[in-house]
C-alpha cells in the first residue's frame, strides 16, 4: 500500500485503472488525469471465517479460482475485470438474492485519499467495526472519494446443487412469494429463468412450488447480460419494454444503451456535493466521473 499511495501523490488529476470492463460507467475521465494501477494479489484467505483479504488490481477472475478451491465464492460479480473496479462501480453478482449484497459483504477497504494518504475504514468482522462505515461510501463511488487499495470481503458456501429454470408462462413477480431464497429471478419480458440452490431436497421443494405459478424447464445458465445496467424502481421495472434482461427483486436492469440521467432533490445534490468536497477537495480523484 505504501507503494501505490507514493504511486498516486498528493497532487494533480489521477485515475486508478483496472481492466477497464466498465471504464465507460459514469462519464469519460478527464484526460489529463494521471493513470495509475492498484496493486493486486490475495493478501489472505480463511475460509473457516469466511473472509480474505485481496488487493483491488486482482481480477476476479483469480479471486473466484482461489475461494472456489476451499468451496466458498463472494458476492463480487464474475464478467471480467478487477476486484477494485466491480466495488468502485457497485456491481452485484447476477446471483446476488443468493450471495448476498456487495454493500454487505465489503467489510473493510484501505483506499488513498485526495492528499495521498492511507486510510482504513471497516473492520474484519461486523462486530469490530465502529464509526463512519467507510465501506458502504467507497461501494459505487466511482473511485471519486478514495483510490481503492485492499478490502476484506465475506465469502459464502458454494451450496451443493444449483438448478436453473425457464418458464414461458410464470409470472416472474410471483416468484418470490413461492420461493424462500431463489438465488437469482431473471425476465426478459417473455421468459423467465430462476436460480434455485441449496440441498437436494431444498432445491426439489422449490422447484415443486414453482410448479404452481407455471411450467417450467431446466436450462444450463441466465440469459446473455447486454453491457450497460440500469437501476429502476419496482414499479418501473414491470414497465421495461424493448430488449432488456431484468433482475427481479433486485432492481437492476440490463440494456444495450445506457440510462439516461435522472432528476434528483436538490437536497440529494447538495449532501453528495458536500461530500465529495470533503473527500477530495481539489476534485483530482478520477475528475470527470460523476455518481449521478
Amino acid at each position: 500500500m505504501n507503494e501505490f499511495a507514493e504511486l498516486v501523490g498528493s497532487e494533480g488529476p489521477v485515475t486508478v485503472v483496472g481492466g477497464k470492463t466498465r471504464w465507460h460507467v459514469g462519464g469519460a475521465v478527464h484526460p489529463d488525469a494521471r493513470e495509475v494501477r492498484a496493486p493486486s494479489g490475495v493478501v489472505s484467505y480463511d475460509p473457516a471465517e469466511m473472509t480474505v483479504t485481496v488487493r483491488a488490481g486482482t481480477t476476479t477472475a483469480e479471486l473466484t479460482n482461489v475461494l472456489a478451491e476451499a468451496g466458498q465464492r463472494c458476492a463480487l460479480p464474475e464478467r471480467g475485470g478487477t476486484v477494485g473496479g466491480s466495488i468502485a462501480v457497485g456491481e452485484h453478482h447476477l446471483e446476488v438474492l443468493g450471495r448476498g449484497w456487495l454493500t454487505t459483504s465489503v467489510l473493510q477497504v484501505t483506499y488513498v485519499s485526495a492528499e495521498g494518504k492511507i486510510v482504513r475504514g471497516g473492520g474484519p468482522t461486523v462486530k469490530n467495526v465502529s464509526g463512519f462505515d467507510l465501506p458502504r461510501l467507497i461501494v459505487g463511488s466511482l473511485g471519486t472519494l478514495g483510490l481503492l487499495g485492499e478490502v476484506i470481503l465475506r465469502t459464502n458456501p458454494i451450496p451443493p446443487k444449483s438448478q436453473w429454470l425457464e418458464s414461458h408462462d410464470a409470472d416472474p413477480f410471483q416468484v418470490t412469494s413461492q420461493v424462500l431464497r431463489p438465488s437469482a429471478v431473471l425476465w426478459n419480458g417473455s421468459s423467465t429463468r430462476v436460480l434455485l440452490e441449496g440441498h437436494d431436497p431444498d432445491v426439489a421443494s422449490s422447484h415443486r412450488a414453482l410448479s404452481t405459478i407455471g411450467s417450467w424447464t431446466e436450462v444450463d445458465g441466465g440469459f446473455e447480460l447486454p453491457p450497460y445496467r440500469w437501476s429502476l424502481t419496482p414499479a418501473d421495472l414491470k414497465q421495461c419494454t424493448g430488449d432488456f434482461i431484468a433482475s427481479i427483486a433486485v432492481g437492476t436492469v440490463w440494456r444495450n444503451e445506457p440510462q439516461p440521467p435522472r432528476p434528483l432533490s436538490q437536497s440529494v445534490i447538495d449532501i453528495s456535493t458536500r461530500l465529495k468536497t470533503n473527500f477530495d477537495p481539489t476534485g483530482r480523484l478520477n475528475p470527470g466521473r460523476s455518481v449521478f
